[in-house]
């Protein structure tokens, strides 16, 4: 058996999570829908949007056909399916059956298994409008399995909430762990500081290898810290928070997921929000995750509104945004990719939009200003910036005009000055 992942076109309303990374990349329970294939052991081919197959080719290659793949089946993935434990039992489950058929949820196709003969067919398909009418054309029979396919953003907050706990306990099982303590996980050259202080009575707490937490920080599980990732010290790091490889942490954090290679190193608050990679929040920043009225928020997507019908819900940050000190996000907000913050925020960010609206300044990011500071960054972590990263920036740069034009917000022509 092989798996074809494939992004459909709901993945768009992940936006701002999922527009610089395929859906099957984005952090959720402290793993991805990538890293729950890999657990099945089976290769694996990609159908993704057309700005990122560049980056998924660099970042995800797909498996080569062999020609003993042709005598099995094909399991068919949507990107946007929860990556938790539950998600890959009921997805082995399907392996292990092998009974040809299709899972929808409501009018979408959450994952088909395609007999042997028929395998060829989705697999040649160039794009996913192609590989949805041709799972029409083989007439498969509905199959039953609980999976569930994240809509917007807030629903990967939401999931990220409901499994990482049970994602854990999974990963510790696999082994690779030394328990150094009631609860207490650290992979090869993980380091607790002196005087850290660990709560683990509703949730473990588990360092990959390197990861480091700095002297009389508190901890409180479940907490997932990827490989290399720093706390600092005197953090105060509470429940369901998880860290991305090279990512860096201090000030209060809960309830939050941090993509790889971002940064809030410093004091502030963050809450029940999603930090995309390759952000950094300066010292200060603060997000507020409950309203005055402690009632539940409503999020606006695309200028529509959405009930979430959660109490406490924070800020959704897209990749290479940047907050300068004491920036303060409001409620419910989202920030565009590679935006810039300063002040207040106090409406939803488009991408690429130096926003100082406090200041009655709010202008364009020129994606040339990106591209140089996407590079500077890159330096930084010793990571190579390739044609392929440059273009997504392009790419992404000229998608989400319709964003600034639409935001309601005057842009100035004149650079930021603050």
């Amino acid at each position: 058996m092989s798996i074809l992942l494939f992004e459909d076109s709901a993945t768009d309303q992940l936006d701002p999570i999922a527009v610089a990374q395929p859906a099957f990349a984005v952090g959720c329970g402290g793993q991805t829908l990538a890293d729950v294939v890999t657990q099945l052991e089976l290769p694996a081919r990609y159908l993704v949007r057309p700005h990122l197959v560049g980056i998924q080719q660099a970042d995800f290659p797909d498996a080569p056909v062999r020609i003993a793949d042709a005598h099995r089946p094909l399991l068919v993935i949507n990107a946007r399916l929860v990556p938790s434990e539950a998600t890959r039992r009921e997805l082995a489950s399907l392996w292990i059956a092998a009974a040809p058929g299709i899972v929808r949820i409501g009018d979408q196709v959450a994952a088909a298994l395609v007999a042997p003969a028929a395998r060829a067919a989705p697999l040649a398909a160039p794009d996913t409008e192609g590989l949805l009418r041709c799972l029409e054309t083989l007439k498969l029979p509905p199959l039953t399995a609980e999976l569930k396919l994240m809509l917007h953003p807030h629903d990967v907050l939401r999931e990220h909430l409901a499994s990482l706990a049970s994602n854990l306990a999974a990963r510790i099982a696999r082994g690779g762990y030394t328990q150094t303590a009631d609860g207490v996980f650290l992979g090869p050259g993980a380091e607790l500081g002196p005087h850290v202080v660990t709560e683990t009575r509703h949730g473990p707490i588990v360092l990959e290898a390197n990861a480091h937490v700095g002297p009389f920080s508190y901890l409180e599980g479940p907490i997932h810290l990827g490989v290399g990732a720093k706390v600092a010290e005197h953090a105060s790091v509470k429940q369901n928070v998880a860290m991305g490889h090279t990512t860096k942490l201090g000030g209060e954090v809960t309830d939050s997921i941090i993509e790889p290679y971002s940064n809030k190193q410093h004091h502030g608050f963050i809450g029940h929000s999603y930090l995309g990679r390759w952000v950094n929040l300066g010292a200060g920043t603060c997000t507020s995750n409950l309203k005055n009225t402690y009632g539940t928020i409503n999020m606006e997507y695309g200028g529509r509104k959405v009930a979430t019908g959660m109490q406490f819900l924070g800020c959704i940050v897209g990749d290479y945004a940047k907050a300068a000190i004491n920036t303060g996000i409001f409620t419910g907000k989202t920030v565009g990719a590679c935006s810039m913050l300063y002040g207040f925020v106090t409406t939803n960010v488009p991408a690429f939009v130096n926003y100082a609206r406090s200041f009655g300044q709010i202008s364009e990011v020129p994606v040339e200003v990106m591209i140089a500071t996407q590079a500077r960054m890159f330096a930084r972590r010793n990571v190579e910036q390739r044609p392929c990263d440059i273009e997504l920036l392009e790419s992404i740069f000229r998608l989400t005009a319709p964003q600034r034009a639409a935001g309601g917000q005057r842009m100035s022509d004149e650079p930021l000055s603050l």
